[in-house]
C-alpha cells in the first residue's frame, strides 16, 4: 500500500479505503471455532519468529520452541557448517519427544554434538541425519537415510530466526516481510546483545493483548502517571505522527523531545540517579547515522518505531539506541503466552548496567499496566453482550488493519479448503 502524509484536515484511515470506517467485530477473540480455523489458516501458513542468532552462539548450540497453536515442538540448531536449521522435536522410532530435560512440556537449550533419544537411544547428527540405531540388525529392511529428523523450513533475516510449518511455504521470508520490514536489515541489531527476557501466560486471546500496543489512544488514561498534562500538550494529545501499512504488516512512529530534557515529568528519583527511564538510558550509544529502515515517515523529533510483523511479532526500535521485541503465542481461544525481550549494547560499566536495569524495571511496570485490563476485556467480550459493533477511531487504524488481515487469511484459507 502507498504511504500518504496525513493532511491538516482528514485522517489516516481515509487513505486506506479497503479498511472502511465501520464498526469492528471481536468475535475472532472469543470464538473457539474461529480459533481452530485460525491455527491452520494463519499460524501454519505464515513465517514465525522463534529467536535470534545470538541464541545459537556456536556450532552445536540449540534451543527448543513449543508452538502450542500448531501442536508441535521444534528444535533450532546451528549445524557443523554454521547453518541454522530447524526440525520437529520428535524421534522417528516411536514418536518420543527428542530434546527435553526434566519436564517434557518445558523449553530447553544447550550445546551438543548429536541428538539422542531418551527412550531407545536413536541418535541424529546436527543436520538431522539418523546415525545410530540401537540393535539395528533386529529391524526389518531399515534404511537410516529414510528416518532422519523431519525438517522445518528455517530462514534468518537480520539475525532473526524464522520458521514456517507448511510443507512448502508460498513465499520466501524476504518476500513475506516485504518492503516495509526488509529495509530494517540495515539496523545494527547485532550490536545490541545485552538482553532481558520476560514471559507471562495471560488469560486472554492473543489479539486482545497485541491490540494494546497498536494504539496510543489509551496512554493518557491507562498510563496517567506518565502522561502529565504538560506531556500531553507536548505530544499533541498522544496522536502518533506516522502510520504505514504493507500487506499484513503495520508500523507506527512516535515523536517527542528526549526524556532527559523534561525534569518536571520525572516520576521516580531513580530515573535521575541512573540517568535512565521508560524510554531507555539517557546516554545514547553511537550506532552510526544509518539505521536501516527506521523512521520511514521522516518524523521530526523521532522517538520510536513499532514495526508489527504478521502475525504475532513486534519490533520496537527506540531513537535512543535500543530495541525490544514482543511475541504473542496462542495457547487456546482465550489464553496466550506473551514474550518480551529488551536489547541493549553490551554494558561495559556498572553505571551502564544500572541504566539498562532501570529501563527494564520501568518497562515491566508499564507492561503490567497494559496487561492489567486484559482479563477483564476477555471476560467482558465472552459475555457477548456486545460482539460485532465496536467503533474504532483514526488512532486505532492498526487495530482495524490487524483484524482485517486475520479475517482475510482465514477467508482465503476457507476458500481453498472448500475448493471455491
Amino acid at each position: 500500500m502507498a504511504l500518504y502524509p496525513k493532511p491538516a484536515e482528514g485522517s489516516w484511515t481515509e487513505h486506506y479505503p479497503d479498511l472502511g470506517t465501520g464498526v469492528v467485530s471481536y468475535e475472532d477473540c472469543v470464538s473457539p471455532e474461529f480459533y481452530e480455523v485460525e491455527r491452520e489458516a494463519v499460524f501454519k501458513r505464515a513465517w514465525l519468529n522463534v529467536g535470534r542468532v545470538e541464541d545459537l552462539p556456536r556450532k552445536g548450540s540449540y534451543f527448543t520452541k513449543e508452538i502450542e497453536v500448531a501442536d508441535t515442538s521444534i528444535i533450532v540448531v546451528r549445524d557443523p557448517r554454521g547453518r541454522v536449521r530447524a526440525f520437529h522435536n520428535i524421534c522417528r522410532h516411536r514418536g518420543n519427544k527428542l530434546m527435553w530435560n526434566d519436564f517434557p512440556r518445558e523449553e530447553t537449550r544447550g550445546s551438543c554434538r548429536a541428538f539422542t533419544c531418551k527412550y531407545h537411544a536413536w541418535r541424529y547428527d546436527l543436520t538431522g541425519k539418523l546415525t545410530f540405531v540401537q540393535q539395528e540388525s533386529e529391524f526389518f529392511d531399515l534404511d537410516k537415510d529414510d528416518y532422519g529428523l523431519l525438517p522445518v523450513h528455517c530462514e534468518v533475516w537480520a539475525g532473526f530466526v524464522f520458521v514456517h510449518l507448511a510443507e512448502e511455504p508460498e513465499q520466501t521470508l524476504p518476500e513475506f516481510l516485504g518492503p516495509l520490514i526488509t529495509p530494517l536489515d540495515g539496523y545494527p541489531f547485532d550490536r545490541l546483545t545485552e538482553r532481558y527476557d520476560f514471559r507471562a501466560d495471560v488469560h486472554c486471546n492473543w489479539k486482545v493483548f497485541l491490540d494494546a500496543f497498536q494504539e496510543y489512544y489509551h496512554v493518557p488514561v491507562l498510563h496517567s502517571q506518565e502522561a502529565t498534562p504538560a506531556a500531553r500538550s507536548r505530544m499533541n494529545g498522544f496522536e502518533a505522527p506516522h502510520y504505514q501499512l504493507d500487506g499484513p504488516h503495520r508500523m507506527v512512529s512516535t515523536s517527542g523531545a528526549p526524556r532527559r530534557l523534561w525534569p518536571a515529568d520525572y516520576q521516580y528519583p531513580i530515573e535521575i540517579a541512573t540517568r535512565s527511564g521508560l524510554f531507555g538510558p539517557w546516554d545514547e550509544p553511537d550506532l552510526g547515522t544509518e539505521l536501516g529502515g527506521t523512521n520511514p515517515g521522516k518524523v521530526r523529533k523521532w522517538a520510536m518505531d513499532n514495526f508489527q510483523i504478521f502475525p504475532n511479532m513486534e519490533i520496537l526500535i527506540w531513537a535512543s539506541g535500543w530495541y525490544l521485541t514482543y511475541r504473542y503465542w496462542p495457547t487456546s481461544h482465550h489464553t496466550h503466552r506473551f514474550e518480551g525481550t529488551l536489547f541493549f549494547p553490551r554494558a561495559t560499566t556498572a553505571s551502564e548496567r544500572a541504566a539498562q536495569e532501570c529501563a527494564v524495571v520501568m518497562f515491566k511496570e508499564f507492561a503490567l499496566q497494559d496487561a492489567g485490563t486484559l482479563v477483564g476485556t476477555q471476560r467482558a467480550l465472552e459475555s457477548r453482550a456486545a460482539r460485532d459493533d465496536f467503533p474504532l477511531n483514526d488512532q486505532e487504524l492498526l487495530v482495524r488493519h490487524f483484524h482485517k488481515a486475520i479475517a482475510d487469511w482465514v477467508e482465503e484459507y476457507e476458500r481453498r479448503t472448500v475448493g471455491v
